[in-house]
């Protein structure tokens, strides 16, 4: 697959993140809530709630640098690898981790996400 189809899917990830966060809120916090300004928004006192939000916190953490590289590789026509396919593949299976409380089996998806991030990177400078 192609760059800019990762770079799709990537997006698409990204409001998978961003709904299961407003299903976990609306779960925990009722419907009303999510149509207040969140001037003061209560602590989230189910785990799923709060993994959620970190969850969402975490991946548009990683997701700039995964837009920058992949937007160069296209830009300078090089091809990104395996690298794209890793980080979309490893982030995606990262939320479920996450949120049901995976300790080592999330950190290791983490781990697998920055390292397609490197091959990008590696793949950029023409190694």
């Amino acid at each position: 697959m192609s760059d800019l189809l990762w770079l799709e899917l990537s997006v698409v990830l990204w409001f998978v993140y961003l709904f299961t966060q407003i299903l976990t809120s609306r779960a925990e916090f009722g419907d009303a809530w999510l149509f207040t300004p969140r001037d003061e928004s209560p602590a989230p006192k189910g785990l799923a709630c709060g993994r959620a939000r970190r969850a969402l916190a975490n991946y548009l953490e990683n997701y700039a640098p995964f837009i920058a590289v992949d937007l160069a590789l296209i830009a300078t026509q090089h091809a990104g690898g395996y690298g794209p396919a890793i980080w979309v593949i490893a982030r995606f299976l990262y939320l479920p981790a996450y949120v049901l409380g995976w300790l080592y089996l999330r950190t290791a998806l983490w781990g697998i996400a920055i390292i397609g991030l490197l091959m990008m990177l590696a793949r950029l400078a023409g190694y």
